[in-house]
This record gives C-alpha cells, structure tokens and sequence, in this order.
C-alpha cells in the first residue's frame, strides 16, 4: 500500500475552498477599477462602478417580482446594455438565466417558455409582439414581463408593462448577491437551434462558466483592458462566456445591436475595439464592404471565428485589412468554443492559400477542456493521418451539465464517458482537429463521400461568390450527387457552368457541383446557413 499520508484537519473550509462562479469577476472589478469603463453603447457609458450598481438593483428587483434561486429569467433581447446586466443580475439572485434567440418563431418561443417554466422575461420592444402571441400559446403559467426600451436605436417602450429603467431605479442598490453554495448549481438555460425536433435545453453550471471564461482569456493571449465588441448575439452559448469573462481583465463590453459593416468599423475606429468573435459570414460582410463604409484603424483587432469554417479566400483577404483571425470550434454543449487553432511558431512564414490552410483547422482543446480527440463508432482514437474520419468528443469541466427535463437524451450524448458532438472530423499528426462535415452535411456519392465544406471553400474562391452552401441532391444513377446554392456580391456575375467549370479545375470530378443555384441563402439569427432548407429545396429541383 506504500506511505498513507495523514491528511486530518485539512478539510475545505471557508477560508479555502469557495465555489468557482463568474461572478466573482465582476465584484473583483468594481473594486479593483471602479472608474473605469465597463459598458457602452451610444450614449450609455457605465463604469465599472456604475455597472455593479445597476447589477445589483436588478437582482433585487427580481427577488421583489417573486423571483427565487432556481427559478429561470428569460431574455428577449439584441446585444444592448440590459442584456449584459442581465448575465450577472440573474445569477447574482440565485436564478438561471434563459437568453432566448430573437429571432424564433412564436410556437418555438411559447414551448421554451413552458418548457423553461420562465417566471420572467425581459423583452425589447421590437419582439413584444411575438412574445404577446406565444404567451397566448402557452401551455403553463405565463411570465411576467419587464419591457426593455432602446432609446438609442429608437426602439420606444409600448408601455404596457413595467419599463426596465424604471425598475433599476427602484432597486436596492445594497441587495445582498445570493452566491452558490455549489459550483454545480445552474447559471444558465440554453436551448440548441434544433434544425429538427424540439429545441433542447442546454444546462450551464457556474463553475463551468467561470472555467470557459478563464480558459478564453489564456486561448485568446489577452491582457489587461481589452475592449470587446458584442457581435456574437448573447443568446448564443452566452456570448461564447465573454461577457462573463471581460470583468476578470477590467474590460469595456462594446455593444452593438445590428451588425452591419459600418457599424463594426466605426467601433474599431471610435472606441478603439480590440476583440470581437464572430461568424464567417461576419468577415465577409468586413471584406466586401464598399470603400465609403470603411474606417482606418492602426492596431490589430484579434478575432474569434466559429459556427462554419471560414474560406482560405476570406481569411487571405481580412487578415491584411488589420485583423488577426483565429478559429474556434465548439457548440452550446461546451458552453461556446471549447477548441482553438492555436498558431505555432513554425507556420509564420506560410502566405496566402498555405497560411489559410492552417488557419481553416478547429485546432486543439482549450485550457478548460480535458480531450477533444476524433474517435470511431467504438470510442478509439481514429489515425491522425489527416484523412480517417471520425466524430469528435469532449471531456472535460467546460462540458454542459445536461439536457433540462431529458434524460434519455443526456444519457445517449454521454455514452461511453465523452459528450458526443455529431461533427465529423479528421486529426492531423500533430493532433490538430479539421472538421470534414456535420454528419448530416456528408453527401455520398456513388459510395465516395464527398466534404460539402471542401466544396464551399472551393466555390468560395471565386471572385464573384459572396456566400455559399453545398448539400446532397438526390440522384438517380449516383444516389446524391453535390448541389451549391450560391449567392453573388453586388454588381458580380457569373454563370452556373463557369462556377462547375471553376470548381473542376480545383477539385476532383465526383466532388464537382452538378447544379449551381443562384439564390438568397436562408440563414439562422447567428448567420449560420440553413441547410436543412436547402436540402428540402434540392429534392425539388
């Protein structure tokens, strides 16, 4: 048995064992930098000081709306003041936050509400409406509601219900925050876009959240004061953690309700932004913006990109406009990124299509991740030869504690001890993750399988593509055969057998698009491209 150590009289006690909580970050920062900025947006310019006050009166006012610990706020709200308030507020009263996409359907809304069991919302005034009809839809007790008005972008309160500013005015500015008593505890509700089905209700714990939130900070090589500019919607996996994670580094929270290209340039230019996650699609929107909507800026700006692999043709176009892009991978199950294409040394050198080769890969697990590997159906590490292909699987504290009310389907996504993500990938030898398609995004063709993201990025390169999507066409001879539906920049043309002529010049044979459809693509509210949409689409072509 060797030496038993006698450990008596080390016990956690109060003095060193406290529960990991995000918000720690921001009591830290109120004291630390009470002056300094911590939010904006327009005119709305709050210190660190002013922002812990505003905190604190909303958790109050909550707890004086019947609110108790375990209960669920929702949010219906763009990336504005209140939402940002509202990430510490809610937990700071026990409660779990529920930051609903505002962009869903009355009969999706009314079913997360009930689901949830919401005893509050806060809703901007510009999705009072649906919110007014799904609660009319619902099947349970309806929330009460607090309108968030946006003066700034002249969204008014409808003042049918208690306005939100009022309600911080009225709060107890010395409301004593209700820490967890266990890191388990929940934080926040999330429920996946569910492209089929029900959408399922992602559980966070606190310390989860406070762990994602440290580990980013080390990921993204941030110091003190960075200026973080809110393009993620914050209904999406908590805004990747940031706004939880920005207190811990004295940051200033940038808001920004629609993103536009001027928009994003005048923030970088006016207030000096240093950071900023977002889609693909957001990079395009920056690459192809016309000269009059840019700005000149003379600092880097670090990104975070993630929700598709970006094009090698955007990330070779932006990285020379001022912008550092690094890609993340991850899903609302992982609290947001959970991998990082983590830039090595040796690669500095590479140009052009090279460089962006590298910088198309999902990378390796983040600090707070145990493993991300790339197993078979068996649960064994695939070859890091670059071209088996497998799922990939995490493990590790950043991993959600479950689906809400849904046993069985926590039980299958941690089958055999990983959580199960449903991407399909590839592991390079150095152990770096590339993410080949979603499972349901692979189109076999004549028994090859073919990468709908290789083509995308084939098509990509054509100088008159703004955006595109590849998915299986039904086939009678090949079974499926690759199908893109391709969206074109502003004053470019180019004809369906140019783009098949491009794409053959590029890729294998098989591969190559059969059919080019020019079209709007459909897109979720966090620009991710619908492509179950399209794939109804192509069985009627």
């Amino acid at each position: 048995m060797g030496w038993m150590k006698d450990e008596t009289g080390l016990e956690k006690n109060a003095a060193n064992f406290v529960p990991l909580s995000p918000l720690s970050f921001l009591k830290r920062a109120a004291q630390i930098w009470p002056d300094h900025e911590a939010v904006i947006y327009g005119p709305h310019r709050k210190t660190y000081g002013a922002y812990i006050e505003r905190v604190t009166r909303l958790a109050s006012s909550l707890v004086g709306m019947g609110v108790a610990p375990g209960d669920v706020v929702a949010t219906i709200l763009p990336n504005i003041p209140a939402q940002v308030e509202a990430h510490f507020a809610v937990p700071a009263c026990g409660a779990v936050l529920n930051a609903i996409n505002t962009r869903l359907d009355v009969d999706t809304i009314a079913y997360i509400l009930d689901h949830g069991e919401a005893k509050v919302v806060l809703c901007d005034p510009q999705f009072l409406p649906t919110l007014a009809e799904a609660l009319e839809r619902m099947e349970g007790p309806a929330p009460q509601i607090i309108e968030v008005a946006d003066d700034h972008a002249g969204v008014h309160a409808h003042g049918h219900y208690p306005e939100y500013e009022s309600l911080i005015s009225n709060g107890n500015p010395d409301f004593q925050w209700i820490l967890p008593q266990d890191e388990w505890e929940s934080i926040a509700l999330n429920y996946t876009s569910g492209t089929t089905g029900r959408p399922k209700g992602v559980v966070y714990h606190h310390r989860g959240a406070y762990l994602n939130a440290m580990g980013q900070i080390v990921s993204w090589r941030m110091v003190l004061h960075p200026r973080y500019l809110t393009i993620v919607p914050l209904f999406h996996c908590n805004g990747w953690c940031h706004t939880w994670m920005m207190p811990a580094l004295g940051g200033t929270i940038v808001c920004c309700r629609d993103i536009t290209a001027p928009a994003v340039f005048d923030a970088i230019a006016d207030e000096g932004v240093t950071h900023f996650g977002g889609a693909p699609i957001v990079l395009n929107t920056l690459v192809n913006a016309p000269e009059e909507q840019r700005r000149a800026f003379d600092h880097v700006v670090e990104v975070f990109t993630a929700g598709a692999p970006p094009a090698p043709a955007t990330l070779a176009k932006i990285e020379p406009m001022g912008f550092n892009v690094t890609q993340v991978y991850g899903l609302t199950e992982v609290y947001g990124p959970a991998t990082e294409c983590t830039w090595k040394a040796e690669w500095e050198p590479l140009e052009g299509d090279a460089r962006a080769a590298i910088k198309a890969r999902q990378g390796v697990a983040m600090p707070f991740i145990e493993e991300a590997i790339v197993t078979d159906a068996a649960l064994k590490p695939v070859a890091r030869d670059s071209e088996t292909k497998g799922e990939i699987m995490f493990r590790g504290n950043g991993v959600m504690k479950g689906y809400l009310k849904n046993p069985k389907a926590t039980a299958e996504a941690f089958e055999g001890g990983y959580f199960h993500s449903g991407d399909i990938a590839v592991q390079h030898p150095d152990s770096f993750i590339q993410i080949a398609d979603r499972a349901k995004d692979i189109i076999i063709s004549g028994g090859e399988n073919i990468s709908s993201v290789e083509v995308e990025g084939c098509l990509m390169g054509h100088d008159a593509v703004l955006l595109c999507a590849v998915v299986a066409k039904p086939d009678e001879k090949w079974g499926e055969v690759p199908c893109a539906f391709v969206e074109l920049k502003d004053g470019h043309e180019v004809s369906e057998a140019d783009l098949i002529a491009f794409a053959r010049q590029r890729l294998a044979g098989f591969k190559t698009p059969k059919k080019v459809v020019f079209q709007e693509l459909p897109k979720t509210s966090t620009g991710k491209i619908q492509k179950f949409e399209l794939r109804t689409l192509a069985k009627t072509l």
